[in-house]
């Protein structure tokens, strides 16, 4: 995630420079065969490229509404696992004695959980923390989050006759679990939903129509102007572009994405504090212009 404090143009930059480099060239190039008698003859209404601009601006308003939607919609999604995570440990220790191995294990297998979601939603290999935690405990499968949130509720069912659970508190718990698993499902869905491809090609398209006829409906008489114009507008549209297009994708592992390993690191604290862990480490201030 961005950070506001220390946003870099250069990022932008570098995610469209090969786009920038495409229109000064033909920006130039145009405006060296404005030059040429013959080629001055050649002109279109303005209206022309005014319409289509208007028909690509509203386009890219729904495509970067669209996709800021779903990078909000993890955000919130994340927002929930913390508050769903202190919870979870709250009901815990207020339901077991003070120095019982199962808050223990519920703590440190629910911040086990949050890396593991995290990684796995970015397709990276487990961390060594989560790995040792995983082999310690001979924890496999296909879906690793999924199976952690199994281990929760196998230890819940266990402990709920030998600890003396109320049927209320266990569907309190259970309901937390159920919870977690719920946002677990739909971070899987946006990570795996793409966005329509066919779109994506028909935007880009227009963008490159326009910038193609833009500089025959612009005055001629002006050659810096229309150089200037014939770059800068196509360019701010390309940006536009494809700021949406990484920002739809919240969980690719690049600047933009969710903070996922910064809020499983804000839980885990919470969570060793909630439990009276002497020594946490605080959070490090990240150097950064963005947040992982």
């Amino acid at each position: 995630m961005l950070l506001n404090k220390k946003i870099s143009i250069w990022y932008f930059i570098r995610e469209i420079k090969s786009q920038i480099i495409f229109m000064a060239i033909f920006a130039i190039s145009i405006g060296l065969l404005d030059l040429l008698p013959w080629f001055r003859k050649i002109s279109l209404p303005l209206n022309i490229p005014a319409l289509l601009g208007t028909a690509v601006s509203l386009l890219l308003a729904f495509r970067t509404s669209q996709s800021y939607e779903r990078w909000w919609e993890a955000r919130t999604v994340w927002g929930a696992i913390v508050n769903d995570s202190r919870t979870l440990m709250r009901l815990v220790i207020q339901f077991f004695p003070v120095g019982d191995p199962v808050v223990k294990d519920f703590a440190q297998r629910q911040i086990i959980w949050t890396y593991a979601l995290g990684e796995s939603l970015r397709k990276q290999p487990f961390s060594d923390k989560v790995q040792q935690y995983l082999d310690e405990h001979q924890i496999r499968g296909t879906n690793i989050p999924n199976a952690l949130l199994d281990a929760h509720s196998v230890q819940l069912r266990e402990v709920a006759s030998s600890k003396g659970l109320t049927d209320f508190q266990q569907i309190q718990l259970n309901d937390i679990i159920t919870r977690l698993c719920d946002s677990m499902g739909k971070c899987e869905r946006l990570k795996n939903t793409v966005f329509p491809r066919s779109y994506s090609i028909l935007l880009h398209t227009l963008i490159y129509v326009f910038a193609a006829i833009l500089p025959f409906g612009l005055d001629d008489g002006q050659l810096a102007v229309e150089i200037i114009i014939t770059f800068l507008i196509p360019v701010m549209f390309l940006a536009i572009e494809k700021t949406s297009i990484i920002m739809q994708d919240p969980f690719e592992n690049r600047p933009v994405d969710t903070p996922v390993t910064s809020l499983a690191q804000t839980i885990e604290i919470n969570i060793r504090q909630m439990t009276g862990e002497q020594n946490v480490p605080a959070k490090k201030e990240n150097p950064l212009y963005y947040e992982m």
